[in-house]
């Protein structure tokens, strides 16, 4: 496994692993921290043998700041490029991770740590923790995007106008698609839900996987068709046979080593 000066890494049994950002004080992103976060989760595997489902949360008292700031004061149109590069890939292998991945947030995710949480498969926040995007405060652009995979339209854009941090019960109560806990239980509700993915097919939920991140941009037809063809091709496999046994029986199924 690659070693991570950024990122702190443990899998359980279960195969579900706790990935925590670990950048004092704050977990402000430099670019050392973005290429860190886009070679673990284009490469879940480098964990160990039996990754199925990822939870992505904090050291200390914030999930992320955002950006670390020293860097825009040095960035120009001439190295600009290559320095968004990084941060698209790695807000991009988080959500095309071959693996769910949950986020867990609490403190404050702002401007890249939002953009860091959407990129995830779904959110669990503390009631409390902070959303926002202060880019225009900054004189940056950026996250907009990001936000809209899980708050509405209008949303979106009275958070980019304003500035303006919504504690996440607000969010989720104005229509953004988060899970809200108390802090003393959101990793224990993020590894329950990733616990919950990591008991099926492994082979099925990688597969699932591919298919939900191609049919988010889709319509409905073209969208349903490509996984009514996905449904075909994992028919032949065994552990789908396996998972209607093991319902029909009501037992706990027996699913194989994940297949490539």
């Amino acid at each position: 496994m690659s070693v991570f000066k950024y990122l702190s890494v443990e899998l359980e049994e279960s195969g579900v692993a706790i990935v925590r950002l670990n950048r004092p004080p704050a977990n402000a992103v430099d670019q050392a921290m973005y290429l860190e976060i886009a070679d673990l989760f284009s490469n879940p595997d480098q964990i160990g043998d039996d990754v199925r489902a990822i939870v992505l949360a904090a050291e200390g008292p914030h999930f992320c700041a955002g950006n670390d700031l020293d860097e825009f004061v040095t960035m120009s149109p001439e190295n600009g490029t290559e320095r968004m590069w990084r941060v698209r890939e790695a807000f991009f292998a988080i959500e095309n991770c071959p693996v769910p991945v949950i986020g867990a947030v609490h403190g404050v995710a702002l401007g890249t740590g939002l953009a860091i949480a959407a990129s995830c498969d779904f959110v669990v926040a503390d009631r409390n923790a902070r959303f926002g995007l202060p880019e225009l405060t900054v004189g940056v652009m950026g996250g907009a995007r990001h936000l809209a995979r899980i708050a509405p339209q209008p949303l979106v854009r009275r958070m980019y106008f304003t500035g303006d941090h919504l504690r996440a019960e607000e969010l989720a109560d104005l229509g953004g698609a988060i899970f809200i806990c108390d802090r003393d239980a959101l990793l224990d509700e993020a590894r329950r839900f990733a616990l919950r993915a990591a008991s099926f097919s492994p082979t099925a939920v990688r597969l699932a996987k591919q298919i939900l991140n191609r049919i988010e941009t889709m319509d409905m037809r073209a969208g349903y068709e490509f996984e009514q063809r996905y449904t075909v091709q994992m028919s032949g496999h065994p552990d789908s046979k396996e998972a209607l046994s093991a319902f029909a029986e009501k037992r706990p199924p027996k699913y194989l080593p994940r297949s490539r």
